[in-house]
């Protein structure tokens, strides 16, 4: 059974192998996969320990058709037995036509044929390095290559090792707030699409119908008709899930400062209604308000999938609002081979994953579910409450807030009156629900762990160490409480 996601009209899912699956992963750098050996070498003994099952990779269209028509999926090849070896699943990245706004992973016969391919030009008629979306010829060359990949997939990895491909990597124009090509001006002086004048109920020329924003308007709308294109053809092939990434627009917000015409959230809906092929769309996020960017990248029915985040500590903690409030089906820092060069931020992200990972079954089974999960991550804040149906819950920060998180958790309730607890650094007060007049108190605090989604018991807490807190470590606690007057 092929990979899929499935929404029930409660949560979005990643089924592998017929099965909800939590992609907890990292991507490695632009260039690792370009070699065999340098994987090897630099990469897997680098995040064997980091308990990731998915590892996100490149794959590069110069490489696999250096000529125009042959292929050659010899590395594509390699990487899957390295990662089937490694016991990871593998979302690869299609590097072809577009990658952060430019268009250098084209084959060499693409870049030296700029009459055939040509180029976005900039508001004063210079070419940028970057071909055209409006370029008929290469998105359809593009789409074949990306095709021909799919057709080698669907031959030679039965075991479904590759489990979502990423079509582009953060597409749109960096240094123009559009393409100023002579077919990218005949087409802003037409009338608006019917897409666009069904989401901006609008009609008109582009400029007359949609003002200051038609610049990126129209780049969304083309680049996300081009990846249609490219999707479709791949799909017709090999249905794998597809989607795409956003390069998000931070400060300041002017076209052109970040890729324009990308599928930054606030285009959602172009993007969505251009580009039916595509699975979902994905935010590269950097920024500090992971929150904000995770409410809203799921608005829209787009499910929440997190293929680049920074490299450090925060992932750690992160990762626990994204998966307990967002349902999130993958999370990923990038770079991640290179977390080994800062031990703590190594240990607390094996730690979340390992926790995460041999809890999946319960986490995928409440999402959706009339058994309610949260989660946290700290921001700016000593605590946050939590609301459920018999309970609130505050939860204590137990360091010092600030601008990156320090403590981060997720609560599963379990039954009426039962609730499994995991995270670092918080501590739990629980609450009867406002205006109620009762108190609450423990029936029992357990530790223990979770293994291959089996609760392992552990001490039962009681006397001084009467407190529901998960410390420094990866901690998991059950907890049964009551209410009483």
């Amino acid at each position: 059974m092929l990979p899929y996601i499935q929404h029930d009209g409660r949560s979005h899912k990643l089924f592998v192998d017929g099965k909800p699956y939590l992609a907890l992963g990292g991507e490695i750098r632009n260039s690792s996969s370009s070699n065999l050996s340098y994987m090897e070498q630099k990469v897997w003994p680098h995040i064997r320990e980091l308990n990731l099952n998915t590892v996100i990779a490149p794959v590069y269209w110069e490489l696999i058709e250096p000529v125009e028509g042959t292929f050659s999926f010899e590395l594509v090849e390699g990487l899957i037995r390295q990662a089937r070896r490694e016991q990871v699943r593998l979302v690869l990245l299609w590097f072809g036509l577009w990658k952060n706004g430019m268009s250098t992973y084209a084959p060499a016969w693409v870049k030296t044929d700029s009459a055939r391919y040509f180029r976005v030009r900039d508001a004063f008629g210079r070419p940028i390095n970057a071909i055209s979306p409006l370029c008929d010829a290469a998105v359809e060359r593009d789409g074949d290559a990306l095709a021909a990949l799919m057709a080698f997939l669907k031959e030679f990895d039965t075991e479904h090792t590759v489990i979502m491909i990423q079509v582009e990597n953060e597409v749109g124009i960096l240094g123009s707030e559009r393409d100023f090509s002579e077919q990218a001006n005949a087409g802003f002086t037409q009338e608006v699409p019917a897409v666009i004048s069904e989401i901006y109920n609008t009609g008109g020329t582009w400029e007359a119908a949609l003002c200051d924003q038609a610049p990126e308007l129209f780049m969304a709308y083309h680049y996300a008709c081009a990846v249609e294109k490219i999707a479709k053809k791949a799909t017709a092939v090999y249905p794998l899930p597809l989607y795409v990434n956003a390069w998000l627009d931070q400060f300041p917000q002017r076209p052109g400062r970040f890729p324009t015409g990308g599928p930054v959230a606030r285009v959602m809906r172009i993007w969505q209604k251009a580009a039916p092929s595509l699975a979902l769309l994905a935010p590269d996020i950097y920024a500090s308000k992971f929150l904000e960017i995770y409410e809203a990248f799921t608005a829209a029915d787009n499910p929440l999938f997190i293929p680049e985040a920074r490299c450090s500590a925060d992932s750690a903690y992160n990762v626990f609002a994204a998966v307990g409030n967002y349902d999130a089906i993958c999370f990923a820092p990038f770079a991640i081979e290179d977390l080994h060069r800062d031990e703590n931020a190594a240990a607390l992200l094996a730690g979340s994953y390992g926790l995460l990972g041999n809890m999946s079954e319960l986490i995928l089974s409440a999402q959706g579910s009339d058994r309610e999960i949260k989660g946290f991550s700290q921001y700016d804040v000593g605590g946050e409450e939590l609301f459920f149906d018999n309970y609130d819950i505050y939860i204590h920060y137990t360091k010092n807030a600030g601008c990156t998180p320090t403590g981060g958790g997720i609560v599963i309730q379990t039954g009426p009156d039962e609730f499994v607890m995991a995270g670092m650094n918080f501590r739990a007060e629980f609450l009867p629900k406002k205006g109620e007049r009762a108190l609450v108190d423990y029936l029992y605090i357990e530790e223990g762990v979770f293994r291959d989604n089996q609760w392992l018991p552990a001490r039962r807490l009681n006397g001084d160490e009467y407190h529901v807190r998960c410390g420094t470590g990866a901690y998991v606690l059950k907890v049964g409480v009551y209410r009483y007057s």
